[in-house]
């Protein structure tokens, strides 16, 4: 292998006529056959054998100059490296040839979309789900996959669990689309919905879906008397979810840091909330009670510590934890997230609460946008009469209620 590097000019790529190999220096070959073709070669000597490599066509519309010695400058460093880069280049092409499996390209799509979450748990269902209930379909080359292999995925679960089937069939949807965009497939997705499964399952109106199963407000102090029963810390989240109002997975993610045990204010900031936007929540004396508990329990005093974390493992607790909690307690068909419409008609049927701060209080959006825009505060203190309310209604014991707010019927 010659020791001068770039003997060959770009003008004499594009003019040399004379066949045979024209050298630029390193085993970089300009070859030119007899019928006036071109093309770049990488000549070395390996285990005592000399190896040709093919660069490409050389000259208009095939390899330049520069990318040929680009090529044979990675070429020289693989071999002082002790590797063979025509075998180095062999395997490349076969996994690039090589089609993922449907498992490759769903983990890969979770991992791209995870910025676009405003929090774990999303990203864990979707993992979940095209993990678990989609395992058949997980080995599968991604471009082998049909209306059939669909088909066997959702049968089971569409009728008996609805609402995760119509999500998982969405996340199908959205993994094929993706190696389609890749190019590892062509052709209608099988998984779409419409003018395709919904012709072969059950029409989406004869589906269970859009309403959490929820808990008649009358019950609700029967059921809070044997909540404060459980003396596990899920038990203790659960109360608090339910005296907030707060969805389950702004509670797993409460930190220390969003509570002000002195203004008696929980702040939930704008990335863990769905609607974006940071939420003031007021605690009443019954949610200081569980706090006060709560920080007794407090191995990590760090501002950042979790407020319900799992104290056996000490890691976040399960977003399954106060789901399985109902269920010890033989409230198999109450969701959790259902006690926020548990709060929300007894609010609306039993006080005389405004809507808006009904609707504030459970971080709704309520009115359009120059409606919001003269609205600027969050009736915090309304709310807290609101809130200091419900959690007298959610004791067993009569108490006297106080606020005007509250209706006598």
């Amino acid at each position: 292998m010659g020791r001068a590097l770039h003997k060959l000019t770009a003008r004499e790529v594009e003019t040399i006529s004379k066949p045979g190999r024209h050298s630029d220096g390193g085993g970089l070959y300009l070859v030119v056959s007899k019928a006036g073709h071109r093309k770049w070669v990488f000549i070395s000597i390996r285990n005592g054998k000399r190896q040709d490599m093919g660069l490409g066509k050389a000259g208009r519309g095939g390899v330049s100059l520069a990318q040929a010695r680009e090529a044979a400058a990675k070429a020289r460093e693989m071999l002082a490296a002790g590797e063979d880069p025509i075998a180095v280049r062999r395997k490349n092409s076969r996994e690039a040839a090589r089609v993922p499996t449907f498992g490759e390209v769903a983990d890969k799509l979770v991992e791209t979309m995870a910025p676009e979450w405003r929090n774990a748990k999303h990203r864990y269902q979707w993992a979940m789900t095209l993990t678990k209930y989609a395992a058949s379909l997980r080995n599968l080359p991604v471009d082998s996959i049909g209306t059939e292999e669909v088909l066997g995925v959702l049968k089971s679960l569409w009728t008996t669990r609805p609402e995760t089937a119509s999500r998982l069939r969405g996340r199908i949807e959205r993994v094929l689309d993706a190696a389609k965009a890749l190019g590892h497939r062509s052709g209608e997705n099988p998984a779409l919905w419409r003018g395709h499964l919904a012709n072969l399952l059950p029409k989406r109106q004869k589906l269970t879906r859009g309403h959490h199963a929820a808990m008649p407000f009358s019950e609700m102090p029967a059921f809070m008397a044997k909540l404060r029963e459980r003396d596990a810390f899920a038990a203790r989240a659960l109360e608090f979810t339910i005296l907030t109002a707060a969805r389950s997975g702004e509670v797993y993610g409460a930190r220390w840091s969003e509570i002000s045990l002195d203004a008696k204010v929980w702040i939930v900031p704008a990335n863990r909330m769905k609607a974006g936007r940071a939420h003031r929540v007021p605690l009443t004396l019954e949610v200081m009670r569980i706090l006060e508990e709560a920080a007794k329990l407090r191995d990590d005093e760090s501002p950042g510590a979790l407020v319900f974390p799992n104290r056996q493992a000490k890691k976040p607790m399960s977003d399954m934890a106060m789901r399985m909690l109902l269920r010890r307690m033989g409230f198999d068909a109450i969701t959790v997230h259902g006690f926020r419409s548990s709060f929300r008609d007894w609010a609306g049927e039993r006080t005389h609460f405004q809507r808006e701060v009904i609707e504030a209080a459970l971080a709704h959006i309520v009115g359009d946008e120059t409606e919001r825009a003269y609205r600027r505060g969050d009736a915090l203190e309304k709310r807290r009469d609101l809130m200091e309310a419900w959690a007298a209604f959610c004791r067993t014991e009569p108490i006297a209620r106080k606020s005007s707010y509250i209706s006598r019927v």
